[in-house]
């Protein structure tokens, strides 16, 4: 076993015997997922073949949730981007994908959409934000589809205004686009859009969700849409290796994420903003040479923290603080492109919770004279 084996087996040991975790909450064990997984009703029924059966299920659950025709599972959020554009790049006629810089498939996904698919991509702004109906009629150039990450993960989980939103789909349709939704974290934003999920997934042509991210899901996702374009993309799906021949314990799992965590995530966005406020507090308190908490207002359950210190230095610090106090308030952190600045993302749910915002502002001084110390 390596270093960072050994570093990593050691904070998850930490985390795991803390009393008290704020961002992300004890990190799930197998046998965790096992025990959730017994609790499900249908255990007994035979397991699924090639996508019938639970998945199915999972399939009409999430179309239903959504308001759309029909929806799709696969095992990667990034299979299912894939297969959307590559569908609606055959459908309009025109392969280039207008999206943010900070988009989960301009950072993450290794070119996907170029070596994969022949797609390239238009980026309508570079600001730390989705683009507005503006910058989208000024593209200088045809796009077939506009793409719209909600929320904005790198740029710190940001979400447009409802009005916003919707002007910026109307752009893109005036260009003759569709529209797509990387809505991997849509499940958390109808509080602050003040809408319904079938109200949000109405302004797009397709949809993508995942069941991990915020359901506490084992892995997996779908893209939702109407049957037709489901149908084809159902097609790339076996083409792409996704059509496995059995996915039933990460369907459970997603089908245990809509029923318990769902319902939830209107709690958990309100104390995220409890929870930013209070870390605010203890930051100042503790005389940090700079700090943000960004977006100071969350818009959803999570948002970033940036720090002027190195990663490994505030790594080392939590690990210490989860390890010596068992409490935790922060989870890994980065390095970001500003030099000697730190980020880590919070991530506000059960668990956090149990968290007041005087015991926030402690934890945090706490975390600091473990730095500082």
């Amino acid at each position: 076993m390596s270093d960072e084996d050994d570093l990593r087996a050691r904070r998850f040991a930490a985390t795991r015997a803390c009393d008290r975790v704020l961002s992300r909450g004890k990190p799930w064990s197998m046998g965790d997922h096992l025990a959730r997984l017994s609790a499900y009703e249908g255990l007994d029924g035979r397991p699924d073949m090639y996508g019938d059966g639970v998945v199915a299920e999972l399939e009409r659950r999430v179309a239903e949730l959504l308001g759309t025709e029909a929806a799709a599972f696969f095992p990667t959020g990034t299979m299912a981007q894939q297969a959307a554009l590559r569908c609606w790049a055959g459908r309009t006629g025109n392969s280039t994908v207008a999206l943010h810089p900070l988009a989960h498939p301009e950072l993450h996904e290794r070119g996907a959409l170029s070596a994969l698919s022949g797609l390239r991509t238009v980026h309508p702004t570079t600001e730390r934000r989705l683009p507005d109906a503006d910058e989208v009629r000024d593209v200088d150039e045809p796009f077939g589809t506009q793409m719209l990450e909600l929320p904005l993960r790198d740029a710190g989980f940001i979400l447009p205004t409802w009005e916003g939103l919707t002007d910026t789909v109307a752009a893109a349709r005036e260009r003759d686009a569709v529209v797509h939704f990387d809505g991997a974290r849509l499940w958390e934003c109808p509080p602050h859009f003040g809408r319904t999920l079938p109200e949000i997934a109405a302004l797009a042509d397709s949809v993508y969700v995942s069941f991990y991210k915020s359901l506490d899901g084992i892995s997996g996702a779908a893209l939702a849409a109407s049957a037709d374009l489901i149908a084809e993309a159902k097609a790339w799906r076996h083409r792409y290796g996704g059509l496995l021949f059995q996915q039933w314990p990460a369907v459970v799992a997603a089908l245990h994420g809509l029923d318990h965590e769902l319902p939830r995530l209107p709690e958990y966005v309100a104390h995220a903003k409890v929870v930013a406020a209070a870390l605010r507090e203890g930051l100042a308190a503790g005389a940090v040479p700079f700090f943000q908490v960004h977006p100071e207002t969350p818009y959803t359950h999570q948002f970033q923290v940036w720090l002027p210190y190195p990663a490994d230095v505030l790594d080392a610090a939590g690990l210490r603080q989860a390890e010596e106090s068992k409490s935790q308030v922060f989870g890994r952190w980065f390095a970001t492109e500003v030099p000697g600045l730190s980020a880590t993302e919070m991530t506000v749910a059960a668990s956090a919770l149990e968290w007041t915002a005087s015991d926030v502002t402690a934890g945090v001084a706490d975390f600091l004279a473990y730095v500082t110390g």
